[in-house]
């Protein structure tokens, strides 16, 4: 369904995050004899972006409010695997995303999606920034913050769209060119098993539209998964786009020197590959390297240092909510001593690994609630000998200031989610930040 087959409709709305009160209010201004009738929240969100006609109501009346609705708008984060969904879906009401309907909207058309487990923010940022270096117009929307239906008057210009796998599950159209930068296992909690998971992210490759693909060649499961387009360009190994000892190289021929990446870690550089490879198969001229990075920032809560004093660097990864994310943090400090706080939201991870290399380091470790006491048990079964779990962050950051070593690195690598204790990641970080800024 495209965005403008709404207009003389009556739309269901579950939920009042950024995406769907972007829709309620680009629906007003775009297609005014479209009607929001019913609109479900399950907490005492803001609906002042709703029309005041539309009806209030909570999840236990929704199967019954949104059967008389021609189509239901959901943000993201409400799981099509609701039971409630289900329930609709039999008794025939569309379900989609502001974000398909845009996609749909605009057939995909000179679209870059980008998603994976970990890094698909850095990944779009970077590459709408080489594309904007290069000296073309380009939008940078999607799951990273800005809603894509706001890219409605920007249909000549190139868009990089992050897409979570909340967004991909129901997708009818792709985009024009879709990379896929890894895969582990998250979001058990939307997607029910892991499997489900795995191939809901991976439906990306082939959705209609999808004309070009971009794979990590360094997953496994991104390189065999089925897909419908016809090229495909990879990245991580030669010829193409790939790390290096010595930095970045392409076709075997080094381009960028490490103290030349915008961004810290092998993880990182990995990162800049994929970026370089979505633009060749944009069709976009590379910009001079590594000159075209001028000016580029990392993101927030992306091992971003917070913190510089008496020789101890404070680091927030607050994005990490995996346990391969956090790894690919402590190796991006390989020759620093490491104290690390991990642990948040129980999601199933399994620390086993994470815990051997927090061990082979000698790190400190310091466990956070909910799983924090999993992550300090598989440090110590792999012979770590100061990791201890703490009552919350507070506690986290005394411990860690407790007399550190001189080049010491306190990360903030969680390996979980946040919503344990904190709205979301950004406030976790932040909260970190404060609290080692305060010393």
């Amino acid at each position: 369904m495209r965005f403008s087959e709404l207009d003389g409709k009556s739309i269901g709305v579950w939920g009042a995050g950024m995406e769907t009160t972007s829709f309620a209010r680009v629906l007003a201004a775009t297609l005014p004899a479209a009607t929001i009738s019913v609109v479900v929240l399950e907490d005492d969100a803001d609906v002042s972006a709703f029309a005041p006609g539309a009806k209030i109501i909570g999840p236990a009346d929704a199967v019954d409010a949104l059967s008389g609705c021609d189509v239901l708008v959901r943000s993201p984060g409400v799981s099509i695997y609701r039971p409630e969904l289900g329930e609709l879906a039999r008794r025939g009401v569309a379900t989609a995303t502001p974000t398909a309907l845009w996609l749909a909207e605009r057939g995909g058309d000179r679209v870059l999606g980008v998603t994976g487990t970990k890094g698909k923010s850095t990944i779009a940022s970077l590459v709408a920034h080489l594309v904007r270096a290069a000296g073309r117009p380009v939008q940078l929307a999607g799951n990273i913050g800005r809603p894509a239906l706001e890219l409605l008057e920007h249909s000549d210009e190139f868009a990089v769209v992050e897409l979570s796998s909340y967004q991909i599950a129901d997708l009818s159209c792709g985009p024009e060119t879709a990379l896929v930068a890894n895969l582990y296992r998250e979001h058990l909690d939307w997607h029910v098993t892991e499997e489900q998971y795995r191939h809901d992210k991976l439906r990306l490759l082939m959705l209609p539209g999808v004309k070009r693909c971009v794979l990590d060649a360094t997953c496994a499961a991104v390189v065999a998964a089925p897909r419908a387009c016809r090229e495909s360009l990879a990245y991580g190994e030669p010829p193409g786009w790939s790390v290096t000892d010595g930095g970045i190289a392409r076709d075997g021929e080094l381009v960028l020197a490490p103290q030349e990446l915008p961004l810290l870690g092998p993880h990182n550089a990995l990162n800049v590959c994929a970026a370089l490879t979505a633009l060749e198969a944009l069709g976009v001229e590379r910009p001079p390297l590594p000159e075209a990075f001028a000016g580029f920032s990392p993101l927030p809560h992306r091992l971003q240092i917070v913190h510089e004093a008496d020789g101890v660097t404070w680091v927030d990864d607050s994005i990490s909510t995996t346990p391969e994310s956090a790894l690919a943090a402590l190796a991006s400090f390989p020759d620093r001593p490491i104290v690390l706080i991990g642990g948040g939201q129980d999601r199933g991870q399994d620390y086993d690994d994470l815990g051997r290399a927090l061990a082979a380091r000698g790190a400190r470790v310091l466990g956070l609630p909910d799983t924090g006491g999993r992550l300090v048990e598989a440090a110590r079964t792999a012979g770590a000998t100061d990791a201890v779990v703490v009552e919350d962050l507070l506690a986290a950051v005394a411990g860690a200031a407790s007399a550190p070593a001189p080049g010491t690195v306190v990360l903030l690598s969680p390996g979980a989610p946040s919503y344990n204790e904190y709205r979301n990641f950004q406030e976790r970080g932040d909260h970190f930040a404060a609290l080692a800024r305060r010393g």
